[in-house]
């Protein structure tokens, strides 16, 4: 979506193209692989060895720069390498071998392309002569990702190992971010060859656009002051180009009222009187209406998503669009854009910063107070909020709230996906960048457990709480013994409610409370409603006990600070909260799937009254 500035926080050496002559080594393909993961940077790996990837992980041993971090499932790996990339800005990286542990990686590979996040999977493969032939553990992994992966390499030769590991970590990170999957026979891996860095890149079709185009930035910032009633909707390529800082510094200059989307959060303060909130199928109210209302959306590395935009035909329709971003095929996919702006989100974002001042010296300046009439107006009058349950449960709106007000400060949040993710979308408070990671493309259930742990491994001096549904925990949680046994101490909450939360939501609404398998806890025969403590399957705390964790149960809400603090105040092994929730609690507000953003519900049968002086 935007520009990775790959290495802001932590440089990467970077290949030249051609250029100086390099000490020669001589080696296996399996020695250069691992020297190429050393030079380009790369210092964590999540992966699982097998047949044909088996000649990297010999001298993967004797590394001292690349830490091998051994998961349960190659999922995990994939994950974990993901929740790195996001927390830290750097690249991901994940190893399996051939057949079935490079397919494992497919769901996290376009999770990672669905999210734009820069990730270098590598794989074996069986031996060159044997490609083609159905030989055992073989799968054409190449021609799989192909859809899903930024570029994908194929290597048979030992000689060319430097190159596609140079090349594949530049692809991955520059433009918009994305997979790349390097896929290696294993006779390549075996066989001797010669090492020097940096290799020479030959990438002629590679040249992503980072600077804007003058003219559209002027025509930019002219609509922005003749605007009565902007917004700009921001996405996940801001915090993916580093220019928060830069965004906050337009925001303020100009007045306009911002939101973030899922993958935005905390590109600008939620805290920030400017900030309305998250646009969607269940944004707040206020972000909803906003661009419904607006006359001019700014969208700055943004896709209008189809959860974002509701139906299409009828989002937004009193809007002119402008829309940067790196990705020029982004630009009039859904919408089409009056000012369409290819280039970096920081440079896009400077050069507006500085055309808007150029309006403003000129006497050019919006007028954006009727507009900030309404807004507030709305804010007030539907602010985001939940019910607590009459029956004296835990409300599961409550613990996710609590958890954010409790935890340490630049606290990482890794959320699964359903209810629960999108009530920490919405109750703890995002001020800062790469401190929400989520699956928000793809909506992977199973992310949040690996990626907490990816993004501890990458960020160990930070605190990390993965908030897991029942549902989504029991994909993935063998990552847990993962953690245990790397000094991965992450926190986990589980918000249990026995059901598969969000379809059940859809049930209650949609399929007039016909429950098809969405309850998690009940066996055969058992009672729809029965969830006593006797009969929990899993008992989430003594699987994660089984698994080297530290683990409490919650269920009064009497207990939910002490027991939150207590977790937070265990740094030596990984904890797991089983928080024990009201099963009927809803995600409001809400969109219904298909149809037009003026629909919202603010909540179950409360739709907003906006009056008619707004349609003007």
């Amino acid at each position: 979506m935007t520009e990775q500035a790959t290495g802001a926080h932590h440089p990467q050496p970077r290949p030249r193209s051609g250029g100086q002559s390099a000490p020669v080594e001589h080696v296996t393909g399996a020695q250069s692989l691992i020297r190429s993961l050393e030079e380009v940077g790369a210092d964590t790996v999540f992966g699982i060895p097998g047949g044909a990837i088996l000649p990297a992980y010999d001298p993967l041993m004797d590394s001292t720069r690349v830490r091998h971090v051994l998961v349960r499932h190659e999922q995990g790996a994939g994950h974990a390498a993901t929740g790195y990339a996001q927390a830290t800005g750097r690249v991901g990286v994940c190893m399996a071998t051939s057949g079935p542990g490079a397919t494992n990686l497919v769901t996290p590979i376009a999770d990672a392309h669905m999210d734009s996040v820069p990730m270098v999977a590598i794989t074996g493969q069986v031996a060159s002569k044997a490609i083609g032939t159905d030989a055992f553990q073989e799968a054409d992994i190449v021609g799989i990702t192909m859809p899903i992966t930024k570029h994908n390499f194929l290597v048979t030769k030992a000689e060319d190992i430097p190159r596609v590991i140079a090349q594949a970590f530049h692809i991955a990170s520059t433009g918009r971010p994305g997979p790349v999957l390097v896929d290696i026979a294993k006779d390549a891996l075996q066989a001797k060859t010669t090492f020097s860095w940096p290799p020479t890149m030959d990438l002629p079709g590679y040249r992503p656009v980072t600077k804007p185009h003058a003219k559209q930035i002027r025509e930019a910032a002219k609509l922005i002051t003749a605007a009565r009633r902007p917004v700009l909707y921001v996405g996940g390529g801001v915090i993916k180009a580093r220019a928060t800082a830069e965004l906050k510094v337009l925001a303020e200059l100009t007045g306009a009222p911002v939101t973030t989307t899922l993958m935005g959060l905390g590109a600008f303060p939620d805290s920030h009187e400017l900030h309305v909130g998250m646009p969607g199928m269940h944004g707040s109210v206020t972000a909803v209406t906003a661009l419904q209302k607006a006359d001019l959306i700014v969208a700055l590395g943004a896709r209008f998503d189809d959860r974002v935009t509701g139906k299409l035909d009828s989002f937004a329709p009193y809007a002119k669009i402008v829309h940067a971003d790196i990705d020029p095929a982004e630009i009039g996919k859904n919408r089409a854009a009056d000012v369409p702006i290819v280039g970096d989100a920081r440079e896009v974002l400077a050069d507006l910063i500085q055309a808007v001042q150029r309006e403003h010296a000129e006497g050019n300046r919006g007028d954006y107070g009727a507009w900030w009439k309404d807004l507030n107006r709305w804010r007030e009058t539907y602010p985001l909020g939940y019910d607590q349950p009459g029956d004296g449960s835990l409300s599961p709106q409550q613990v996710i709230e609590r958890i954010g007000q409790l935890a340490p400060e630049g606290t990482v949040f890794a959320a699964g996906v359903g209810q629960h993710q999108m009530w920490a979308a919405h109750f703890i408070q995002y001020d800062k960048p790469a401190t929400w990671l989520n699956s928000g493309g793809a909506g992977t259930m199973g992310y949040a457990v690996p990626a907490a742990m990816g993004a501890k491994a990458g960020a160990p001096d930070r605190a990390v709480w993965a908030i897991d549904g029942d549902g989504c925990f029991q994909m993935t949680n063998q990552e847990l013994t993962t953690c245990a046994l790397n000094n991965i101490p992450i926190k986990v909450a589980i918000i249990n409610n026995g059901a598969l939360g969000m379809v059940r939501q859809w049930q209650t609404l949609f399929y007039n409370q016909r429950y098809s398998n969405t309850v998690l806890h009940s066996g055969p025969g058992a009672e729809a409603g029965e969830k006593s403590a006797g009969t929990r399957v899993p008992d989430f705390v003594k699987l994660s006990e089984a698994m080297g964790c530290y683990a409490i149960r919650c269920e009064d809400p009497a207990d939910l600070d002490k027991v939150i603090e207590e977790a937070n105040s265990i740094n030596d092994r990984p904890v797991v909260v089983d928080f024990i929730v009201h099963e009927d609690a809803m995600v409001w507000p809400m969109v219904a799937a298909g149809t037009s953003n003026d629909e919202i519900m603010a909540a179950r049968d409360v739709r907003p009254d906006f009056g008619d002086n707004e349609d003007d």
